[in-house]
């Protein structure tokens, strides 16, 4: 690593100033930034650690709403029983991401920032349309994220909460990288009164994306059947080691299914 300062500031306000300074980086749980900086693909002048801030953590569920705090650490929301009662997809999601180490260092915040294209809770926030709730202004999951590692962000802006609108049915299916956990193709189907939103991690070059051929299909009727013949194009899905962009493709359909089938 190289040499920078390290601040907690334990106020959005002090954070926010202290990332006002030249090269400063925000840092929540640490699990993609410390890596990072171990690699030294990474020099900032100085980490801000946001897990001091005592309004960036904690729970609620309240009017059909499920908001986390950005500082919420990911196994405080696989064990919350308030979340279990309301959302169980969301605890089975956070429950499955990586081990028990990572769900315990690593934030749902810092997750939503960082946008990894094989991520689980951007496929649950895209999925269920909601709001991602910064320091500044509140941003819709249709306009936050816009691509692999890149979100609607802007420089020194602070993910503070997440608020998830509570589905009438919902379910995670994911199928496991066996080495990172991450997502090799993970799919968030949510069901509202107003339609199916259907959302996929893992498998795309562009980052977690909406499926709409699906979600018109399962808004018709809610059912595996209704997804007979749908495929995504394999152009523009991830190819490595792990997976041809085919497989991945196909996964998507099978995935999706799961989910469907998961959620009842």
């Amino acid at each position: 690593m190289y040499a920078f300062d390290y601040l907690k500031p334990s106020t959005l306000d002090d954070a926010a100033a202290a990332l006002a300074r030249e090269d400063a980086q925000a840092i929540s749980g640490g699990q993609t930034l410390i890596p990072t900086l171990k690699a030294r693909l990474a020099q900032p002048s100085a980490l801000v650690d946001l897990t001091g801030i005592a309004e960036m953590r904690g729970i609620a569920v309240a009017d059909g709403t499920v908001t986390i705090g950005g500082a919420t650490c990911h196994a405080a929301v696989a064990g919350s029983a308030e979340i279990r009662a309301a959302f169980p997809a969301l605890c089975d999601l956070a429950g499955r991401i990586g081990d028990p180490q990572v769900r315990n260092r690593g934030t749902i915040g810092g997750s939503v920032a960082n946008n990894d294209p094989s991520a689980c809770y951007p496929a649950a926030v895209l999925g269920t349309g909601a709001t991602v709730v910064t320091n500044s202004r509140e941003i819709p999951a249709d306009e936050y994220f816009q691509g692999m590692f890149t979100t609607a962000l802007e420089e020194g802006e602070i993910v503070t909460a997440l608020r998830f609108p509570v589905p009438q049915k919902a379910a995670y299916a994911k199928f496991v990288q066996p080495a990172s956990r991450f997502a090799l193709t993970g799919v968030f189907v949510a069901k509202y009164s107003g339609g199916v939103r259907v959302a996929v991690t893992g498998a795309s070059e562009k980052g977690v994306f909406r499926w709409a051929e699906a979600e018109a299909a399962l808004s018709t009727e809610f059912s595996e059947g209704s997804l007979a013949g749908l495929s995504v194009p394999a152009d523009g899905m991830i190819g490595d080691i792990h997976g041809s962009p085919d497989y991945r493709a196909h996964l998507v359909g099978v995935m999706t299914r799961r989910a469907v089938a998961a959620a009842g």
